[in-house]
């Protein structure tokens, strides 16, 4: 039989402990193995698997699929836990085999094994490839075990063990075999500064000097620093800090607070355990104002010398973030732009200004430009200013920042999304988006704009889109706007269910998200919920005040819906308010489609070429296309034009 390759997934059997048992009582060993075999049989035949080879006390099985494994193994156990009982482990996994002459080979082959080896008695073990394939079935329980490594496989791979009545309760601590535990990785969150001055204007300093030690902290390889984003969730929260813990996925604290009077500075600044409470390091800083550099490399630095104590290695103390600036006014206004920066909607124009005039006052503050860069470019996205002209001054700032401090990631990211956007250059897109990553790989809005703004939408490598996506949502798990991002990857990829809900989650976590409703609305008019759907984006109209973007897609549903006119009434709004405020014709040209307008399409859609709108990178793989405007010759030369890769 010639050699051939597939993808299936694999099954290890073995009965725990079966030498001993053959020593002890012979006869009954023999009985339970019988009984296993003739078990083994039955289910593998019922569930559509194919048993490759029986080994002395066990069995290497594949199957089609992972449901069917699952549910084999399930069975199984259920059976041999009764009387005479037979102590089996299972271990499953979903990867590339080679098949020949009757046998199986392959790295995913040994994987498996080495996951059955970890086993006890009575337990199944699947692979995190298999438990993504089992995430909408919700008759499978299945509870993490952590991250383990395993000989001879290079990456750290996560555990998960199937949870049901009769099956036993497993820790990680129960787990041996050809595997050996990861290290406990070392985290903290820095939790919001409390503004306990008497002018509430102060209440951006005492969020960034939250988010400078972030900051530096986040160049500590060794070291899992919670985002910003989801930081920040606690601001103004009295919960207790084990919560914080828990949600963060972190076990260490740093609060603190900030009081200003005149020219005069207190801030406290303490370090706790989250898991007993323990207050590990405190310390207070009493500094005039004009001294809150040295302040905040004194705080980073404190900080990092006692995690090099507790948690850290010596070397890792150089990697602390340097000052940026001395003029006290620029650095203000720069944590000002930030504060701004993260409201996003109209907040962004306000944003602009703070880090234009940081800039004036120190032309070498390179966060400062970096900031005018970012800020710039989410303007464009969201359509409050023609995009070619700002996107090319954000380009600017973004190179100088690089030419300032070469070591920050969030240039290089601006730089990708411009060449993805502007310039339709895919390969230095994908250097500059690749060189943030590296930089900082805890940077969660750079693995989210390479997954989707690139990866997604460019190359079509969803696989791969997603992983980005993933890892941002846990860099960042409080993040609603890193849900509603990793909801757009889910959808291009055609997983709709999946998309609605991470933007379930992203509005658990703010009820007020515009951008979760939105891509929320648009995954349920791909599952063909329009009534749900339509309210929906009439949530996100009323939190946007009726941005163009949800009245667009509004559109696009009624017009799925059959309700034409509704549609039409609001392609009438759209028409008139463009007169007087710039809305972005790509996302315009497709709700003129939809109501089969299809010259009056490509004029617009020839309007995006030409203002470099940044939605015109979304038309080659989104769903809410019409086929009509898809399979018009005009709509394919677009995409040549574009230049979109194969």
């Amino acid at each position: 039989m010639p050699e051939s390759r597939q993808l299936s997934v694999i099954m290890f059997t073995d009965i725990v402990g079966y030498t001993a048992m053959m020593e002890e009582n012979e006869s009954l060993a023999l009985i339970k193995l019988n009984r296993f075999k003739k078990e083994l049989h039955l289910q593998v035949q019922e569930n559509k698997g194919t048993v490759i080879q029986y080994f002395g006390d066990g069995g290497l099985i594949i199957f089609t699929n992972s449901e069917d494994a699952v549910n084999c193994a399930r069975n199984l156990q259920k059976e041999l836990k009764e009387e005479p009982f037979v102590p089996l482990r299972i271990g499953i996994h979903l990867g590339d085999i080679i098949y020949k002459e009757g046998n199986i080979f392959g790295n995913s082959v040994n994987i498996t094994s080495r996951i059955e080896s970890m086993g006890i008695p009575g337990a199944v073990l699947i692979s995190e490839t298999v438990q993504k394939q089992l995430k909408n079935k919700p008759h499978f329980n299945l509870n993490s075990l952590g991250n383990f490594e395993f000989k001879n496989v290079d990456k750290p791979m996560e555990i998960f063990a199937l949870v049901i009545d009769g099956f036993p309760l497993i820790k990680s601590t129960d787990l041996s075999g050809k595997v050996r535990e990861t290290e406990p990785v070392k985290s903290i969150a820095v939790l919001p500064f409390v503004n306990m001055s008497n002018d509430p204007e102060q209440e951006y300093f005492s969020d960034g000097m939250a988010e400078e030690i972030i900051n530096s902290l986040s160049h500590l390889k060794v070291l899992n620093v919670a985002g910003r984003t989801s930081s920040f969730q606690f601001k103004g929260k009295n919960i207790d800090l084990r919560q914080v813990g828990k949600k963060l996925g972190v076990g260490n604290v740093l609060e603190g607070s900030v009081r200003k009077q005149g020219a005069r500075l207190r801030i406290t600044a303490q370090l706790i355990n989250v898991e007993n409470g323990y207050h590990l390091w405190s310390e207070k800083y009493d500094r005039e104002f004009n001294d809150v550099f040295a302040i905040q490399d004194e705080i980073a630095l404190a900080i990092t010398e006692k995690l090099v104590d507790t948690l850290l290695l010596k070397k890792d103390r150089d990697l602390i973030t340097k000052i940026h600036t001395q003029n006290t006014e620029a650095y203000e206004l720069y944590l000002k732009g930030k504060f701004y920066l993260t409201r996003r909607g109209a907040s962004l124009l306000t944003s602009i200004q703070c880090f234009k005039k940081a800039i004036e006052l120190d032309p070498d503050f390179a966060l400062a430009h970096s900031g005018y860069s970012d800020a710039n470019f989410l303007i464009a996205t969201y359509g409050l200013m023609p995009p070619l002209k700002i996107m090319a001054e954000a380009k600017l700032s973004a190179e100088r920042a690089i030419q300032l401090d070469p070591v920050l990631s969030q240039p290089y990211c601006s730089l990708g999304y411009y060449y993805t956007c502007v310039e339709w250059n895919w390969a230095e897109a994908k250097r500059n988006f690749l060189k943030s990553i590296e930089l900082n790989p805890k940077f969660a809005e750079g693995q989210l704009r390479y997954g989707w703004t690139y990866l997604a939408c460019v190359e079509g490598n969803f696989i791969e889109a997603e992983k980005h996506g993933r890892l941002a949502v846990k860099l960042e798990p409080l993040s609603s706007i890193c849900y509603a991002n990793y909801s757009l990857i889910l959808q291009c990829a055609g997983k709709f269910n999946e998309a609605l809900e991470a933007c379930n989650t992203g509005i658990e976590l703010d009820a007020n998200s515009f951008v979760c409703h939105l891509n929320a609305a648009t995954a349920l008019m791909a599952l063909q919920r329009y009534e749900e759907s339509i309210l929906t984006y009439e949530t996100a109209m009323r939190l946007s005040n009726r941005h163009p973007f949800s009245v667009n897609a509004l559109i696009w549903t009624y017009c799925r819906a059959g309700h034409f006119n509704k549609a039409e009434e609001l392609m009438i709004e759209i028409k008139e308010r463009s007169l007087k405020e710039y809305i972005g014709s790509a996302i315009t040209s497709i709700s003129a489609a939809y109501l089969n307008n299809l010259d009056e399409a490509f004029i617009y859609l020839e309007k995006a070429y030409q203002d470099r709108d940044p939605m015109l990178i979304l038309l080659k793989y989104e769903h809410w296309v019409p086929d009509t405007l898809r399979n018009d010759t005009r709509f394919q030369k677009i995409l040549e034009r574009i230049g979109f890769p194969n």
